[in-house]
């Protein structure tokens, strides 16, 4: 652990304030009303009660990881950990640390199990001297050419250099899979028919390799490397590959970043590709694809059933259940005789083209017709193909939301059969990333606010580029040792479509004081409460029911969800400007976020799940002219030209990360660190004629949207035990900002110096307020960094700003000198604000106007409309005025409220 965590309150005050989740009120102002206060759960005896997401105890596990959080000072040192099931019995787990407190103290830890371990309802976490071992560690040897790592199980060798990623996968000496590898297809247009289209195969070329964790439990092995053909290197792609103790499968997480020309390069097919031996009679090979859960599709390759000539009931039965057949000399002789004129079924293939349909088709090999098998509507996305020997079962996860998508198999009536999971079929028209108009003659910043002001949409020339966007998909494939029962199968497809994920309980979470701890438990003790809480979970039904009304499915939109909506058309406004899909825009992966750290429930964490994966991937930028930015709200994800640090910020993706110990998002989250170096070239006050000019300084930044996404950032980085220069970058802003004659008031727009972190006041004794300046977490990221440092002049000023951003006027002149100017349009949002002040002032006046401005109009119930025939395309739910900005922000406004100055709601106070 390094020193500079000790010292990070060497620049600030030595005293910390306690964390905001577990600390009575105290006044920190001078305060004569009474200190609000609210009830916590204890911290307890350092350790943590564990359960299963979805609850219950899954059918089996391929092994799992999750973090758990901590109270300051629990544990001084980097302990071991015992995990324990509900009975008492050992469970192994593999521990390392994730984050820690200012103080050195461990703030989250991680923890993997192997597979199958942990069945239990619930289990229980405790520090302890030794930690239980595996009954068979997970191993990595590293040779000259390859990695190779053995579950116990399973061995996979991964080559370090060349195409392929996986030589091979063995089981009990025997290869299950081999020369894994990555295939892309690309053209220069985007028809396939078009006379000059040129198209190409890629090939994966593995340029690095490196072992990140090496058991006893868990082992991690990253691949990186491009796509390769004809000299030309592109679409850069990395592996995570997961290996468990004990398992008989291995996790991929794939990722490619798009960093081609959108005008002249035209993906029409992405897929990870694995060759599979086989052996033995054609009649006991067998091919299965899940349908819609827990449906399956199960032939074999050589069909014995429903022939005219009866085999015998042993071999059809043998069959149909995925059995190897009795002896052929058992066979019936009029049919063992004819075998030869039975068609073997080499190919097969499910194709799944939107959200609603899928289709599978086989034909006997290539130069021969297909045939459709079957049809359905959302498919599994898991196959399997094996025979006597066994086989190998393989799954993409969010198959059918992330359509088009394909699964196939070829040549499965020779030696080898080919397996390919297409995360972009080839069935589909080619990937299309260009911009989605031709600028309609806009030229100038003039034209360009001109479009703003009737389409919402900040067009600029250049900038909608999808060059620098990334996605990663989930893939696992299982070694089996025979071909395995349908319910196994069905199963199998379960677990890769909801990978089974253990969780601390919310009052664990809370106890822990970590996130800022602007939260509760659901409280329903009054009316009052009861009526905030059922509307908190009436907004998230209804955004969990636009998912699947409106569609919300594909490759590059599933987890992310529409801006606003379009009462006239009764649709969202998905072709609008800047009205359509919502980026982040005002935080409602916060919302998520922490309507799931108070409620625990599963539904509302896969939404947030699906949301990070695809806001931390589509609508940020990985790497070029924009890399660490993200895109504001738009028709397509890459379209608005205000490539903003709001957007990519850390704050969004961090909850993910401390939860699951996902290594993709922390890279990510590394990825942002420097992303100030760009305000200057993508200044985001650029087409403001009013805007304060840089005058000296390389860059001007909004003390919100900008400095406080980037205090994010490195909070994150300085908690997780990083490069101690950006905790002295974020010590510095907050010495800057709290220095400014009007604090917060004079750093709306700051001169801003990118290798210092120096902030200076531009205004002069000038003031102003932006509504959008806290409305990117920047209310939960200095609530941290308050309770973290104990900076008393940072907390005054933000206390300020809390304060009087939503004051009357009056109010703001006697303080300031004359009113701020900020935009009264989030004014329920804002009272989030207003409720932090008068819980760290302990003014109880406050909180009652805090609750006042959340009332501002009577609480309305989010009220929907049934809508169906001639009116909509399909039946549909209609919500009057509905916003997702003022749904995110009252969200955290009603979570905050609460957890702050709870018993000052009217009507809130519990008897």
């Amino acid at each position: 652990m390094s020193l500079s965590r000790r010292n990070f309150l060497k620049s600030a005050a030595v005293t910390a304030l306690p964390a905001a989740a577990v600390a009575t009120a105290t006044a920190t102002a001078t305060a004569t009303t009474t200190t609000p206060t609210r009830a916590t759960p204890a911290a307890g005896d350092g350790s943590a009660a564990l359960h299963w997401l979805e609850g219950g105890v899954p059918a089996f596990s391929s092994g799992t990881t999750l973090g758990v959080p901590w109270p300051r000072g629990r544990h001084p040192q980097t302990p071991a950990f015992a995990l324990t099931t509900e009975d008492g019995q050992p469970v192994p787990v593999q521990s390392w640390p994730l984050a820690w407190w200012p103080d050195g103290s461990i703030k989250w830890s991680a923890h993997a199990l192997p597979a199958n371990a942990g069945l239990s309802a619930t289990l229980q976490l405790a520090a302890v001297a030794d930690a239980t071992a595996p009954a068979a560690a997970v191993t990595v040897e590293e040779r000259a050419d390859s990695i190779v790592v053995n579950t116990g199980v399973i061995r996979c060798s991964v080559a370090r250099r060349g195409p392929h990623v996986i030589q091979a996968i063995s089981r009990d000496g025997r290869d299950m899979a081999r020369n894994g590898r990555l295939v892309a297809l690309a053209a220069n247009t985007p028809d396939s028919e078009a006379a000059n289209t040129v198209q190409r195969h890629y090939d994966s070329a593995v340029t690095a390799v490196t072992v990140e964790q090496r058991g006893p439990v868990r082992a991690v092995v990253k691949v990186e490397g491009k796509h390769s053909a004809d000299g030309r290197a592109w679409l850069p792609f990395s592996l995570r590959l997961y290996f468990y103790a004990g398992a008989e499968s291995v996790r991929i997480l794939h990722t490619f970043v798009f960093d081609g020309d959108e005008n002249t390069d035209f993906l029409r097919g992405l897929g990870l590709r694995f060759d599979v031996p086989l052996d033995g009679p054609l009649y006991d090979r067998h091919v299965r694809f899940t349908g819609e859960q827990p449906g399956l599709w199960a032939e074999a390759v050589q069909g014995l059933t429903g022939l005219r000539r009866d085999p015998g009931a042993a071999f059809r039965q043998a069959q149909v259940a995925g059995l190897p057949c009795p002896p052929i000399a058992q066979m019936a002789p009029r049919v063992s005789s004819a075998l030869h004129l039975v068609p073997a079924w080499g190919d097969y293939t499910l194709s799944q083209l939107s959200a609603d349909g899928f289709q599978i088709r086989k034909r006997t090999k290539p130069g021969h017709g297909w045939i459709d098998a079957d049809a359905g509507k959302r498919a599994a996305g898991s196959g399997y193909i094996g025979g006597n020997g066994g086989g190998v079962a393989f799954g993409l996860r969010d198959f059918w939301q992330r359509h088009p998508t394909r699964l196939d198999i070829r040549h499965a009536h020779t030696s080898a059969a080919e397996v390919t999971l297409w995360m972009w079929s080839p069935d589909a028209p080619a990937m299309d990333m260009r911009f989605y108009h031709d600028g309609m003659g806009m030229e100038t910043h003039a034209q360009e606010l001109q479009g703003l002001d009737i389409t919402y949409e900040d067009y600029e020339k250049g900038y909608g580029t999808p060059h620098g966007v990334a996605h990663s998909s989930e893939i696992t494939l299982w070694a089996l040792a025979a071909t395995p029962s349908r319910e196994r199968m069905v199963q199998i497809a379960a677990a890769v479509q909801t990978p089974p994920q253990l969780v601390a309980a919310p009052a664990h979470f809370l106890a822990s004081g970590v996130f800022g701890g602007l939260w509760s438990l659901p409280d329903r003790s009054t009316p009052a409460k009861a009526a905030i809480e059922d509307e908190l979970d009436r907004r998230f039904a209804f955004y969990r029911g636009q998912v699947e009304q409106r569609h919300w499915y594909g490759f590059w939109n599933y987890g992310d969800i529409m801006h606003t909506y379009d009462a006239d058309r009764h649709v969202w406004r998905y072709d609008v400007g800047g009205y359509a899909w919502d980026n982040s825009e005002l935080s409602p992966d916060l919302w998520l976020w922490y309507s799931f750290l108070r409620s625990g429930r599963a539904d509302i964490f896969r939404l947030a799940e699906a949301m990070v994966r695809h806001t931390s991937e589509v609508d940020i930028y990985h790497l070029g002219r924009f890399a660490g930015l993200g895109s504001r709200h738009n028709v397509q994800h890459w379209g608005c030209s205000a490539k903003q640090l709001r957007i990519s910020a850390a704050v969004y993706r961090r909850f993910y990360y401390y939860l699951t110990a996902d290594e993709r998002i922390g890279d990510i989250m590394r990825e942002l660190l420097d992303a100030d170096a760009m305000l200057e070239a993508t200044d985001p006050v650029r087409k403001i004629a009013d805007a304060p000019p840089k005058g000296q300084y390389p860059a001007r930044a909004s003390f919100g949207t900008d400095w406080g996404s980037l205090a994010g950032n490195w909070l994150t980085e300085w908690e997780r035990g990083g490069n101690p220069r950006y905790r002295d970058k974020l010590l510095t802003g907050m010495k800057d900002i709290a220095a400014m004659p009007h604090g917060f008031f004079n750093a709306d727009r700051a001169g801003y110096e990118q290798d210092s972190g120096h902030l200076h006041n531009m205004t002069g004794d000038m003031v102003a307020a932006s509504h959008l300046n806290s409305v990117f977490g920047a209310v939960e990221i200095f609530a941290e960094l308050i309770a973290l440092t104990g900076h008393k002049d940072f907390e005054q000023a933000w206390l300020q700003y809390c304060t009087l951003f939503n004051a009357d006027k009056a109010a703001q002149v006697r303080a300031l000198g004359m009113p701020h100017g900020g935009s009264p349009v989030l004014r329920v949002g804002h009272s989030r604000l207003t409720a932090y002040a008068a819980w760290r002032t302990g003014d109880a006046a406050l909180a009652r106007r805090a609750w006042s401005e959340f009332f501002d109009q009577p609480l309305k119930p989010l009220r929907t409309l049934d809508l169906h025939g001639p009116t909509v395309l399909n039946p549909v739910q209609e919500a009057e005025g509905v916003s997702t900005n003022d749904t995110a922000q009252w969200g955290l406004a009603a979570i905050q409220n609460l957890a702050l100055i709870g018993d000052y709601l009217p009507g809130g106070a519990a008897k």
